[in-house]
Formats: structure tokens, C-alpha cells, sequence
């Protein structure tokens, strides 16, 4: 069985320190993959604690990315409705007329946990 984790769970893990994030519902901790990120640490600090699936999906990763990402995977949100309620990452904010609360549904598709494609 899949871990369900809360919404004020992920919040909590906000820093670099102790860095989750959420793409497509599923939660990832990042925490030991900061360092290693080809982005730079800076990037994923500007997004912990809340839902990165634009900021994942403008940067178009790779294949090889999608299934590196399997094993950070932790659980799957709860709630999977949170358009309304995770945060947006800053420059998202700041770059787009778009918050999470206007995306139609389909950007965050139900899948099983980690099963990314």
C-alpha cells in the first residue's frame, strides 16, 4: 500500500535541510538529491514544501530524469484535490499569469505512486 502523506505534512519539509516536494500528486524527498541536482540546489530550495509539477514540467525534463525521480518517491498527497491549496513556488508567481488554482485538472494526472511517464 501506497503512504498517503497530508498537505500540512509536506509543508513542514520546506528547507534544504529537509526538502519534499510534490509532482502529480506524488510526494518526493529531496533532501539527499539537492547536491546532485544538474539545476543547482537553489532551484528545488525555491520549491519545498509545495507542488512543483509546473516547474518540473516547463523545464522539460528528461526520460532518464522521470526515472531517476522513482526513488525519491515517499507516498502520494491525501487529498489529491490541491489546486487550491499548495502554495505556488515563487517564480512560477512571478513568471506566469497562471497559479495553481486556475490549471484544469488534467495537469495533474492520477497515477500510481512513482509510476512516472
Amino acid at each position: 500500500m501506497v503512504k498517503q502523506i497530508s498537505l500540512a505534512e509536506v509543508k513542514e519539509h520546506n528547507k534544504a535541510s529537509d526538502l519534499w516536494v510534490v509532482i502529480e500528486n506524488k510526494v518526493y524527498d529531496l533532501t539527499k538529491f539537492r547536491d546532485e541536482h544538474p539545476g543547482g540546489e537553489e532551484v528545488l530550495v525555491e520549491v519545498a514544501g509545495r507542488d512543483a509539477t509546473k516547474d518540473f514540467d516547463e523545464v522539460g525534463h528528461s526520460q532518464d530524469a522521470k526515472d531517476m525521480m522513482k526513488k525519491y518517491c515517499i507516498g502520494e498527497l491525501e487529498d489529491k484535490n490541491t489546486e487550491m491549496q499548495l502554495p505556488v513556488s515563487t517564480n512560477i508567481a512571478n513568471n506566469s499569469n497562471t497559479t495553481n488554482a486556475q490549471m484544469p485538472n488534467e495537469l495533474y494526472p492520477k497515477n500510481k505512486c512513482c509510476d512516472i511517464s
